[in-house]
């Protein structure tokens, strides 16, 4: 019948990666709608946009998912639903469970992501399986990334790639054998030398993607603003903030998770640690931000 489409359990497009299922149900005067699953542990990011008209809507299918509102964990399930339209902040949702929902948006993006998802399908998929800590690492690392980046004013695009980025940053992880990555011991001089490669080997495969713009961030993610990080030492201003941010949040969430040579620190601890090498190791700007994030989030006091 014309001007009726019935698609009979069919999609327009579908791309997927090792977290989440996006489906194209249809589009057309500037609006998307989308059926997007997400699997239990992983984030859902809401950003700010620069279009306060943008409007988001969200309905919830199966499975339950949890968001922090002013200092409270709100909790979602099945037939809940939610809008965001002219957000000040990034607002992380965490899914409890896989979860389904629907989703449409008066600003088309299906075809940017879905660009993008299919660039990092095979990275993703490959890093999962040599070291499934990994992916759980980087999602942490996110969420204090994005929070942190919020305090210092970032701006949303740059927010947002931070998140990208975030979640990519131990990607080059694929090229360090299995035993070197789990060893309880300490590493030997040419393991480490292994190890130091991942931030170039990360960047390397994400400048073959439609996330080439965002390889410098990973690539610095160990740089120490006095010098003495790897693979280039660079120092200061030289390194990029966002990277900077990763640095923190990746060295906090290394220190408060068990290894397997060793159990995990306290958060107080290793924010204290992290504050006593501000404006050595860590730019102090970002360890301030940090430290109000941990905070405002009950992990310190």
């Amino acid at each position: 019948m014309k001007g009726l489409e019935i698609l009979n359990n069919g999609y327009l497009e579908t791309v997927k990666n090792g977290a989440t299922s996006l489906s194209l149900l249809g589009r057309g005067g500037g609006i998307e709608m989308m059926k997007q699953t997400v699997i239990k542990d992983k984030l859902v990011v809401l950003f700010p946009g620069d279009d306060a008209n943008v409007q988001e809507f969200f309905y919830i299918l199966t499975g339950e998912m949890e968001v922090e509102v002013d200092k409270e964990i709100v909790k979602l399930g099945a037939n809940d639903f939610f809008s965001s339209r002219n957000l000040k902040e990034p607002v992380s949702f965490t899914a409890k469970t896989d979860v389904t929902f629907l989703s449409v948006s008066t600003h088309p993006i299906f075809h940017t992501m879905s660009n993008e998802i299919n660039e990092l399908r095979k990275i993703g998929e490959a890093v999962e399986r040599k070291d499934r800590y990994t992916f759980k690492h980087s999602s942490r690392v996110a969420h204090y990334a994005v929070k942190t980046a919020t305090k210092m004013d970032l701006g949303r695009e740059r927010i947002h790639n931070l998140f990208v980025a975030s979640i990519l940053h131990d990607i080059g992880k694929i090229n360090i054998p299995e035993e070197v990555l789990k060893k309880p011991d300490k590493l030997t001089d040419e393991e480490f030398e292994l190890v130091k490669k991942h931030p170039g080997d990360g960047a390397a495969m994400l400048r073959k993607t439609a996330y080439a713009d965002l390889a410098d961030i990973v690539e610095q993610h160990h740089e120490r603003v006095n010098g003495r990080g790897y693979p280039f030492g660079l120092k200061g201003d030289e390194i990029l903030v966002e990277a900077k941010i990763i640095g923190v949040c990746d060295t906090f969430d290394a220190m408060t998770e068990d290894r397997a040579y060793r159990k995990a620190f306290t958060a107080q601890y290793a924010v204290d640690e992290i504050k006593r090498l501000a404006g050595i190791q860590y730019d102090p700007e970002v360890v301030e931000a940090f430290e109000q994030v941990m905070i405002e989030e009950g992990k310190i006091n």
